[in-house]
């Protein structure tokens, strides 16, 4: 009977150089970590070590001014982002007056209320005078001057706030639209109605309770 043969058992030299030629072959290289590999780990235990408590004391201050500046920056930029449309509807909104753009503010309205009345053009100066009542209850936070509301449905509003006014409203919303729309012709006494008005609410105190 053939006794089978002994285990070939290498010396350190030997064995070296097998593990050697074992690891050089391809399938070994191709698990290897690829310099990618390497950077996109440094970089994710760089981040996790901001949250482990594991950063050097030498990298904490500038570690915390770098983190500080991120969180600036992101927050600046959801400003810009998010911010500007929303202050770009309310300048719209606000520019907006009964269908027309309009920016001027309630007094040079007056002022160009009263160069018309002087002029004669009591049909301009109606509807500016109107323009410069409805601009003052707005800016006074008073009775809102939305886009799309009419003249008569500003009046409405208006008259819950001073319910005193509520004729007067009234009637100031009639004479716009007859002038404005209706191209009838404006009066001395149409505007002086208008403008008595437009007087009598700025110099009113504000409401302290405003009717929805």
């Amino acid at each position: 009977m053939r006794l089978p043969a002994a285990p070939l058992i290498p010396d350190g030299d030997e064995a070296r150089e097998w593990a050697e030629r074992e690891l050089a072959d391809t399938v070994y290289r191709v698990a290897e970590p690829t310099p990618f590999d390497r950077a996109a780990r440094a970089v994710g235990d760089f981040f996790l070590s901001l949250f482990s408590g594991d950063v050097p004391a030498a990298f904490g201050p500038w570690l915390a001014v770098a983190v500080l500046v991120i969180v600036l920056a992101a927050i600046g930029v959801a400003v810009a982002i998010w911010g500007r449309p929303r202050r770009a509807a309310r300048a719209q909104a606000a520019a907006a007056l009964f269908g027309d753009a309009e920016r001027r503010s309630a007094a040079d309205l007056r002022r160009a209320a009263e160069g018309e009345a002087a002029g004669g053009r009591w049909e301009a100066a109606i509807v500016l005078r109107f323009r410069a009542l409805a601009r003052s209850l707005s800016d006074r936070t008073i009775v809102p001057a939305t886009p799309g509301m009419t003249v008569h449905g500003f009046a409405r509003s208006a008259a819950r706030a001073f319910p005193g006014e509520t004729e007067a409203l009234t009637r100031a919303a009639d004479v716009f639209d007859d002038v404005r729309y209706l191209r009838r012709p404006g009066t001395p006494d149409a505007y002086a109605l208008v403008a008595s008005l437009d007087e009598r609410l700025a110099a009113a105190p504000r409401p302290q309770r405003i009717p929805a």
